[in-house]
């Protein structure tokens, strides 16, 4: 049984955001008092809260579909995505202004989003935390259950503090025995999380009764990447391989890649084997109309005056990231000093109305099932038609994301309408498998183990050449839903790397970091991975420089060397930190 319960509970005197003391001493009317809970059944109930909240959907002041559902997204698109260059804002000029001043770094800490992510992270620690106080209060379990139960909520800790960290680096930190929540946030919190994913990981169940529930080897997972963002990289590469040979999903699953790569962007294949840990959605289950969607994404739809979806335009993959998908036609390898200088030929200006050919050079196969461009399927929704499926071309480019998109025979059941946007009944997975052998690629590149890096590498090159998962024509171009024929919809050619590639620690993690950038596109990764690979100034800038030659949107951006690195602290969570003296929290160096 799918994990995918939705519960929300307000507790008295549990919820901290970072926030003035005053409002946590009050019970809050119609709320449970603490001692109800002290049942199994009430642990249960607030632990399956406090994953509730991993959707972000609790950061924003609006209701399920507002702004807290892409502002607090925990796919992290604006920014991890848009920061990065994986793609465009989107839309027109002037839609969500926030994200244009993320996308061009000039941001500040009034940005009411950077509030929003915020305040749903820390949601989800003040629930960790009181499943931890009410369940030290409930005995009677049986030999390991309750261990289970602490391992999950202090992963779930763990989980909400990571995403904060490698947000804003300066957080305070909160646990189930603090008295004051006026913390400062001028201490590191590493070893925190460290500790909890590490008690995770000797406590928690293989196993799981859900299959969106945590376990131990997406807590070893998570550790390691602990380690892996600290420059540990022997403690993180001694954890990856054991991962990688010994783990499985929660339902029992040994990790493995999916035979295609876009089963990790489908419903009917959410929790499959390449799931590490994912934050569970379903469409229309709930009878009273409760959305349980993902609702982060639903901006980044195709919008036009032909799409067949009623919003957003928004999440448009950048020209940049397209360009990284062209492959050398004698080898299959991707070019990776010089990307830009094989660029896709694009229908940037050119009108619906008149014929466009796609590109006819080589590509890598995962290009159209990230990036939907004119010429080629679209699911199973019809030939992209370009303009006709782009909100404003000149403003952010010609393409349309496709990855957390359901497809047209499957929208009555995968396609969620309880909102005014499209959500959708699509997993967003926090962590996949292959995204942990490229982490355990990289952690062995650092090591000296180039040859283990290469396989590695090559596991994942190796399903993105398979023909079975590339992207076909249809056997009717006017019944898309009919299906595919045998005729590939562009030149795809993928091949695996030599040790001529990976002769040197920098030559491997070269191709490592490239392989993360296409494989992982528009997943919300690239952003922070830049920053802990200390390259971002120039990448980004080299990014901004290059698409703002074709589109409006990132004109006049500059990321800025020792400050941009990090978001800045909120300034609503600084005035309340002051509230009766001085401010507890500092703000983030340059800010």
């Amino acid at each position: 049984m799918k994990f995918k319960i939705k519960l929300i509970i307000i507790l008295a005197g549990t919820i901290s955001l970072g926030a003035c003391k005053k409002y946590l001493d009050k019970p809050l009317t119609g709320a449970l008092e603490g001692p109800l809970l002290e049942t199994k059944e009430g642990v249960r109930d607030l632990l399956i809260g406090t994953y509730a909240v991993l959707d972000g959907q609790q950061g924003g002041d609006a209701a399920i579909g507002g702004g807290g559902a892409w502002e607090a997204s925990p796919d992290n698109w604006i920014y991890g995505g848009v920061a990065a260059g994986d793609a465009n804002k989107g839309s027109d000029p002037g839609d969500q202004t926030p994200i244009e001043s993320i996308q061009k770094f000039t941001t500040d800490p009034t940005n009411g989003f950077l509030n929003s992510k915020w305040k749903a992270d820390y949601e989800g620690i003040s629930r960790a935390n009181l499943v931890l106080k009410t369940v030290a209060k409930v005995n009677g379990y049986a030999t390991g259950k309750k261990e289970n139960i602490i391992a999950q909520a202090r992963f779930l800790r763990a989980h909400y503090y990571f995403d904060l960290k490698k947000m804003f680096d300066k957080v305070p930190y909160i646990d189930e025995n603090t008295t004051d929540f006026n913390q400062p946030n001028n201490v590191d919190i590493w070893p925190k999380i460290e500790a909890d994913f590490t008690y995770a990981y000797q406590n928690l169940l293989g196993q799981q009764e859900d299959a969106g529930r945590a376990n131990k080897w997406a807590a070893g997972t998570y550790l390691a990447k602990t380690y892996l963002y600290e420059h540990k990289f022997p403690e993180a590469r001694a954890i990856f391989e054991t991962v990688v040979t010994q783990g499985t999903t929660a339902n029992g699953q040994p990790y493995k890649l999916n035979d295609n790569f876009e089963d990790n962007f489908r419903a009917a294949t959410n929790n499959s084997a390449e799931s590490v840990f994912a934050v569970q959605a379903a469409a229309n289950v709930d009878p009273n109309g409760i959305s349980n969607a993902n609702n982060g994404d639903m901006l980044n739809f195709p919008y036009g005056d032909g799409s067949p979806f009623g919003c957003c335009g928004f999440y448009q993959p950048s020209i940049d990231l397209v360009n990284h998908f062209r492959t050398n036609p004698a080898t299959g390898l991707p070019y990776l000093d010089a990307y830009n200088d094989h660029p896709l030929k694009t229908d940037m200006g050119v009108s619906s109305a008149q014929d466009f050919t796609p590109d006819q050079g080589t590509v890598d196969p995962r290009l159209d099932w990230t990036a939907g461009r004119r010429g080629i399927p679209y699911l199973d929704w019809g030939i992209h038609p370009g303009n006709n499926w782009v909100r404003n071309q000149a403003y952010a480019g010609p393409y349309s994301p496709i990855k957390m998109v359901y497809g047209q025979a499957a929208q009555g059941t995968e396609g969620d309408g309880h909102s005014w946007a499209p959500g959708s009944g699509i997993n967003n997975n926090i962590i996949r498998f292959a995204d942990v052998l490229l982490m355990d690629a990289e952690t062995q590149a650092q090591t000296g183990n180039l040859f283990r890096a290469m396989e590695l590498v090559n596991m994942v090159r190796a399903r993105a050449a398979n023909p079975a998962g590339w992207v076909y024509q249809y056997k009717d171009p006017d019944k898309p839903t009919a299906g595919f024929s045998d005729q590939p919809a562009a030149n795809y050619k993928v091949g695996l790397y030599d040790m001529s590639y990976f002769a040197t620690k920098e030559s491997a993690l070269k191709a490592i970091y490239y392989e993360r950038k296409i494989e992982l596109a528009l997943e919300g990764h690239r952003f922070f991975d830049l920053v802990r690979w200390g390259i971002a100034a120039q990448e980004i800038n080299s990014y901004l420089a290059f698409q703002g030659k074709f589109t409006q949107d990132v004109r006049g951006g500059r990321f800025t060397a020792g400050k941009n690195e990090v978001y800045p602290i909120p300034q609503r969570q600084i005035d309340l930190s002051g509230a009766g003296g001085s401010p507890k929290l500092i703000q983030n160096k340059n800010y």
